[in-house]
């Protein structure tokens, strides 16, 4: 029970790097959380005086951490018609003298689509060629339907990966995230900056940390069948609910839907009827500073009668 590594145990940060060729231990900080990492790197390498690019809709860290520092920052949009796709063109065209970093997510929260690799190679490409900092928070990484992208960190010294175990192995309780980046001074300052905040991880999260990852490969062998067939669900219904579309994920266990309702419809009094007279909960778009047609909903967490009954409730929501 006495201090533990400050970079995080060791087999763990090890059993994070083996999941990517060129990756190493040290090339790992385990963090409080995905939240913790993002923290981190954002009061670490931004000041008032810096500049942003982020992808949005993101994490509400990536936005609202910079605003509290100051930063400036400029907003490239994913819309719904193209697919919720990003524009590279656009992120380079948004990039500034005093550009420090260009924030993505991927797979994306709260639509669940993916990048192509062409693309994360044009923009890890761009933050080369800027010399800016490329952060992907890959959180749902390892709930990716198709082929996963590797990890940005391990595609160039100018990406910084963060991930956890709070999405994808259903254990947020236990507050372990990290953020993986390959350049050695950077670390240190990502380090010094942890050790400020809260000196080291507790050892006993670690401890289970550990086992999770050493039987990871079996885990996700069973969970993601389970989730591809929730998100078929969702899907089934949207197919025959005219009043909801969506962009179906290509990973995580989240979806971002639109509705399509008429121009004077009531959006406050749906998503309030929705939770007090339904007991069903979904994420408005506000939250993710998106119009509040737009609304996230999880497929991961509920069971499947639970997750029918929502879905369910949501149609009968719309209709008063």
């Amino acid at each position: 029970m006495f201090y533990g590594e400050h970079r995080g145990d060791k087999e763990l940060r090890a059993l994070i790097a083996a999941q990517d060729e060129g990756l190493f231990a040290d090339d790992v900080l385990v963090t409080a959380g995905a939240a913790g990492a993002l923290f981190i790197i954002a009061t670490s390498l931004l000041s008032a005086s810096d500049h942003l690019v982020v992808v949005r809709p993101n994490y509400a860290t990536n936005i609202e951490t910079p605003k509290a520092i100051g930063c400036a920052i400029s907003y490239v949009d994913l819309d719904f018609e193209n697919g919720f796709t990003i524009d590279v063109e656009r992120v380079a065209a948004a990039l500034r003298p005093n550009t420090k970093l260009i924030s993505v997510t991927c797979p994306h929260n709260p639509t669940g689509t993916m990048m192509a690799r062409s693309d994360l190679d044009v923009l890890i490409a761009l933050a080369e060629g800027r010399r800016v900092r490329l952060l992907v928070d890959e959180t749902y990484r390892d709930l990716s339907y198709g082929e996963k992208l590797p990890s940005a960190a391990s595609l160039s010294s100018s990406a910084i990966s963060v991930s956890s175990l709070s999405k994808a192995f259903g254990i947020p309780g236990i507050r372990i995230g990290w953020l993986v980046a390959r350049d050695r001074t950077l670390q240190e300052t990502f380090l010094a900056a942890k050790e400020q905040i809260g000196i080291c991880g507790s050892v006993i999260d670690e401890a289970i940390a550990r086992a999770m990852l050493e039987r990871r490969d079996a885990f996700l062998a069973s969970l993601l069948p389970e989730m591809a067939k929730r998100r078929d669900i969702v899907q089934a219904w949207i197919d025959g609910e005219p009043l909801v579309d969506w962009v179906r994920p290509q990973g995580g266990v989240v979806g971002f839907p639109r509705l399509n309702v008429d121009t004077g419809f009531d959006l406050d009094r749906f998503y309030s009827r929705l939770l007090e007279e339904h007991g069903t909960y979904v994420g408005p778009g506000h939250w993710f500073e998106m119009p509040k047609l737009f609304f996230r909903i999880g497929f991961g967490w509920p069971k499947e009668a639970e997750l029918r009954g929502g879905l369910e409730a949501i149609s009968a929501a719309l209709r008063g």
